[in-house]
């Protein structure tokens, strides 16, 4: 069975990715002190075997250094005071607001039929939960037509033998296919067990396991397939509505925004043109609020994703494949998305993604061990245990 995805051309996405005008910005210390790194770390990277992986090497020609000289030119004089990035899964774990899906006995209640706010207002309460009281139906979006726990996938963490299956076929109004593009919502219960939310002077970070199925078993579909997210807030200018006659007026108010981490995938079954499946990492987003292309996903099985936001007010992403904690050689860029800073966290969330075409399944990912991390905690929170920084 095939495991990998065809090499795309990677040098332009590389220097996109780290050095990002429109939306990166980093202090020349830190620029500095990642560039050495960075151009040793992508002048040839060889991704070794994990589990049922295969292995892949990239090469990142000399390209990626010239890159780097320009960036550096260009926007080296200009750059915001910004903070270096900390990788996720540095500080202490916030136990009991994620989950490893170990009890054999967990169930999800889905209350179906899921709602479809975005779609035609219709909130179809009472939301799906699960039994644990960990993960709740978003409301906004509606939650996966099928969230199951499953055998741990081959090569997943050590220990593991318990994870989490998500698919949809109707990811827009129940039974009612559109064929448009439709996503489903699967959100961790972080803020409400807390009892806050999570100020960014604490450090958070979230990290992820997912498990990419073979490339045969994908939806044969170009577009987003699965995202891993965010729900931050900020204060901003925001439209509101007042009074009898619903008037709209601007006025600065509490802003919730959703950045993140989309698995794209380009299929060769829809376009003349393409001759191999491609996949690669979609970043939502820079400070224009713009999605671009990270890095290219060449091998299926098992990926880390995790997202960190500094005091700053910036989000900063990482992806690794296999199940090892993050490094920093895993950092993939970091951005104001939509051009706010984050003053608060929420919680996190995944995405499954379809045609909603009423006959073709999403691409089936499994989950596991999603962490919440703080570096700097603060007020009564759950019990938590250290982790070591990522290095």
């Amino acid at each position: 069975m095939d495991h990998r995805f065809a090499h795309d051309t990677v040098v332009q996405a590389a220097i996109h990715v780290h050095f990002n005008p429109l939306g990166t910005e980093v202090t020349e210390e830190a620029m500095q002190s990642n560039t050495n790194r960075w151009v040793g770390l992508f002048a040839l990277r060889t991704v070794e075997p994990v589990g049922n992986q295969e292995p892949v090497a990239r090469r990142w020609q000399f390209a990626f250094v010239a890159g780097v000289a320009v960036w550096t030119s260009v926007w080296g004089a200009g750059t915001a005071d910004a903070q270096r990035p900390v990788v996720p899964g540095t500080g202490t774990e916030l136990v009991g607001v994620a989950d490893d899906f170990e009890d054999e006995s967990w169930q999800y209640v889905p209350n179906n039929p899921k709602s479809t706010e975005d779609i035609d207002e219709n909130q179809r309460s009472p939301m799906g939960k699960s039994t644990n009281g960990r993960w709740y139906e978003g409301i906004k979006r509606g939650h996966p037509d099928v969230v199951q726990r499953v055998a741990t996938p081959t090569g997943g963490l050590s220990g593991s033998q318990g994870a989490l299956l998500m698919r949809s076929k109707f990811t827009g109004i129940p039974g009612n296919a559109s064929g448009t593009m439709h996503q489903d919502d699967f959100i961790a219960n972080v803020q409400y067990r807390l009892k806050r939310r999570i100020d960014v002077s604490e450090v958070p970070s979230v990290t992820t396991r997912v498990f990419l199925p073979p490339v045969a078993e994908w939806e044969q579909r170009s577009g987003p397939h699965f995202g891993f997210r965010l729900a931050l807030e900020t204060t901003a200018m925001i439209e509101k509505e007042i009074g009898l006659f619903k008037l709209k007026r601007k006025e600065m108010g509490n802003e919730i925004y959703w950045p993140g981490l989309f698995i794209e995938f380009e299929s060769k079954a829809d376009s003349r043109s393409r001759s191999d499946d491609y996949a690669y990492l979609r970043v939502r987003s820079n400070q224009r609020g713009a999605d671009f292309r990270g890095p290219q996903i060449t091998t299926t099985g098992w990926w880390t994703l995790g997202m960190s936001v500094t005091p700053d007010g910036m989000v900063h992403y990482y992806a690794s494949p296999g199940v090892d904690d993050l490094t920093e050689e895993d950092y993939i860029t970091s951005q104001f998305p939509y051009g706010y800073e984050a003053e608060r966290m929420r919680t996190f969330f995944y995405n499954i993604c379809s045609a909603d075409d009423g006959r073709r399944w999403s691409t089936s990912f499994i989950v596991d061990d999603p962490k919440v991390f703080l570096v700097r905690p603060k007020g009564k929170q759950m019990a938590g245990r250290s982790s070591n920084p990522r290095r």
